[in-house]
C-alpha cells in the first residue's frame, strides 16, 4: 500500500504547523519548503480549514496555524481523511468485484486484518507524537531538543561540496 502524494503532503503541512505553534506559517513557506507547488497545497489547505483542523487568514500579515491540540489529532484520521481508496485488492469492493475466487478465497480476510493493523499503529501515533516544536527565531534549543528534520525519505539530496 502507498500513500497518495495528497496524503503526503497534508502530513507535511501538519507536521510543518505543529512544529511552529506560535506562528502563522504561509502556503508559500510550505511550498519553498516542501518543494511543491503552491496550487496544490492551496487544496490540502482549503480541506484541513474546512474539517477545522487549521484556522486560514487572508491577507496581510495572514497565514495558517493548527486549530486543534496536536496531542488530539491522530495520524490515523488524518490519512482516513486525505486518502480516497483504501481497497487492497479487487473483492474489497462488492460492486466491482469480478473475482472468480471470491466464494471460497481467504486472503480478502488476511488484508483486511492487515488494514486494520495498519490503522492501529497509526490511530495509536498523534501529530504531538512526531512533530516537537521548533524553538522561536532568536532562541536557543532547550538542552536536548533536536530540530524536526523530514525523514530522510523525504529529504532532498545534499548537494556535494566541490573539492578546493
Amino acid at each position: 500500500m502507498r500513500l497518495a502524494e495528497y496524503t503526503d503532503y497534508t502530513l507535511r503541512v501538519l507536521m510543518y504547523c505543529a512544529a511552529r505553534p506560535q506562528q502563522m506559517v504561509t502556503i508559500s513557506e510550505l511550498a519553498e519548503q516542501h518543494g511543491v507547488s503552491r496550487n496544490h497545497l492551496m487544496k490540502i489547505v482549503t480541506d484541513l480549514g474546512r474539517q477545522g483542523v487549521l484556522e486560514t487568514t487572508r491577507g496581510r500579515g495572514g497565514g495558517l496555524r493548527l486549530l486543534k491540540d496536536p496531542a488530539q489529532l491522530r495520524i490515523g484520521d488524518v490519512v482516513r481523511a486525505s486518502e480516497t481508496d483504501f481497497r487492497l485488492v479487487e473483492c474489497f469492493d462488492p460492486g466491482s468485484n469480478q473475482c472468480a475466487l471470491s466464494p471460497t478465497c481467504r486472503l480478502k480476510g488476511l488484508f483486511n486484518a492487515a488494514l486494520g493493523a495498519y490503522f492501529k499503529e497509526l490511530d495509536g501515533m498523534t501529530l504531538a507524537d512526531i512533530v516537537e516544536p521548533v524553538p522561536a527565531k532568536g532562541h536557543a534549543l532547550s538542552p536536548g531538543l533536536a530540530p524536526v528534520v523530514a525523514p530522510r525519505s523525504l529529504r532532498q539530496p545534499a548537494s556535494k561540496a566541490k573539492p578546493s
